[in-house]
């Protein structure tokens, strides 16, 4: 019997399967060491950083791929953008994600995630009667933590 967390990474593989198979896509080998990379992860992370954790494994899985999977797991819905107007865009998973926004300091880019208010309970219809597909949310503060201020 699979455990409760496996259980819904194997229901996350079936919604990227699906995904692939709606758009003509197969999943090969390269995809499902992506997925199992981005799955696994802990925090946010980026496409560069999954390029150095396969070039340190020796994998073959080329940036190409890696930055191509992240976008067909972005609009699987498996995972999500956050924009921390850095250089490189970051990604979270979501299957074990509550809800949250991020809040990052300017002068030592320490983060702070706090939980989300219901905020999408007034946007969400709005957006939805203009006809825009939503995948997700966040806001995003940016300011001096406390450590900083000192």
């Amino acid at each position: 019997m699979l455990s409760h967390n496996a259980q819904k990474i194997s229901a996350e593989e079936e919604k990227f399967r699906q995904y692939l198979e709606d758009n003509a896509l197969r999943f090969s080998l390269c995809r499902k060491k992506v997925f199992d990379e981005v799955i696994n992860a802990h925090g946010h992370f980026s496409a560069e950083d999954l390029v150095k954790i396969f070039r340190s494994a020796g994998s073959v899985v080329s940036r190409a791929t890696i930055y191509r999977s992240l976008f067909e797991l972005l609009e699987a819905g498996i995972i999500r953008k956050t924009a921390f107007g850095e250089k490189h865009d970051y990604y979270e998973h979501i299957y074990d994600e509550k809800p949250h926004h991020h809040a990052r300091c300017i002068r030592c880019s320490d983060l702070l995630e706090f939980p989300d208010q219901k905020e999408d309970r007034v946007y969400v219809p709005y957006l939805e009667n203009k006809g825009f597909k939503i995948l997700g949310h966040e806001m995003h503060f940016y300011g001096i933590c406390k450590k900083c201020s000192r």
